[in-house]
């Protein structure tokens, strides 16, 4: 009577990606807060698949972890097939549901460029649903659940609005500005996340002047502050467009500086043309309607 052979060990899965978050990010920290878990549930984990492998993954240090020859060898495949796996599975939800676009953005983005643009949007495609969160980095894309990207950067991806930054603020307030000089008498608003903007807008203006003001941790309230008249703000042109647009705010001064940086659009991978995520990115970017 034949006799099968034994079935070959199988390693838990949940381990394996502790492992290789962790061997890719070089620390049990730094996995924890990718796969949204603590670290000690990571360094369970991870000794649980040693126990098993009978072999050490990482070698521990006082001040952190280093990759053993095994650990070292090993990441490389792990992380292709994560990685593949990830994307089968966004391949999976979008064929499920393929009017629904997944975009992640800065919190500023999302509310203050993205959010004027959705009725349009919507008009022109009702049948595709457009999902934004609100993320302060850039998300992984091979790992992360979104089909597109929407964050400021020098260069990648695709430029969908050129950025350039000159003061703001409410009409009262303009027809009492008419030099860069007169703004040491005014609350001069600034967003933490850009510190040097104002600097940097003084020095292009020759303006020896020393402005102060509150900062903001969240730059829509800032928007929203100097449109009610508590100060000038440093706008970034597309994220105070649409206030200019409404006249809720005026640029006092003609200067503006342009960034090396502006919005640049990634997508998870290569869309196919014409399907939901390429429309929402040509829309995105001004390349027409998203019919």
């Amino acid at each position: 009577m034949p006799v099968a052979p034994p079935p070959p060990k199988s390693l838990p899965l949940t381990a394996l990606r502790a492992f290789e978050a962790a061997a890719r990010l070089g620390g049990f920290t730094a996995a924890a807060a990718e796969l949204g878990v603590t670290p000690g549930a990571v360094t369970a984990h991870v000794k649980a698949l040693e126990a098993d492998l009978g072999a050490a993954l990482f070698e521990r240090h006082p001040r952190g972890v280093r990759l053993t020859a095994l650990g070292a060898s090993s990441l490389p495949g792990l992380t292709a097939a994560f990685d593949a796996l990830a994307q089968a599975s966004a391949g999976l939800c979008r064929r499920s549901a393929p009017a629904v676009v997944h975009v992640a953005t800065l919190p500023a983005i999302a509310q203050l460029w993205l959010s004027p643009r959705l009725p349009a949007l919507r008009a022109a495609a009702p049948e595709i649903a457009v999902s934004i969160t609100a993320l302060e980095a850039p998300p992984n894309l091979k790992r992360a659940p979104y089909d597109l990207s929407l964050f400021p950067a020098a260069r990648g991806g695709r430029l969908v609005a050129a950025d350039e930054i000159f003061p703001v603020c409410a009409p009262v307030l303009a027809a009492r500005l008419h030099r860069p000089e007169e703004l040491a008498g005014f609350p001069c608003l600034s967003d933490a996340s850009w510190p040097g903007d104002w600097p940097m807008w003084l020095a292009a203006a020759a303006a020896k002047v020393t402005v102060r003001g509150p900062v903001f941790s969240l730059y829509a309230l800032a928007v929203e502050e100097a449109a009610n008249g508590a100060g000038v703000l440093i706008g970034h042109g597309p994220l105070v467009a649409h206030h200019l647009a409404q006249g809720r705010l005026v640029a006092p001064f003609g200067l503006r500086v342009p960034l090396a940086q502006g919005l640049r659009l990634w997508s998870a991978r290569a869309p196919a043309p014409g399907c939901a995520v390429a429309r929402v990115a040509a829309f995105l970017a001004g390349e027409g309607p998203a019919a």
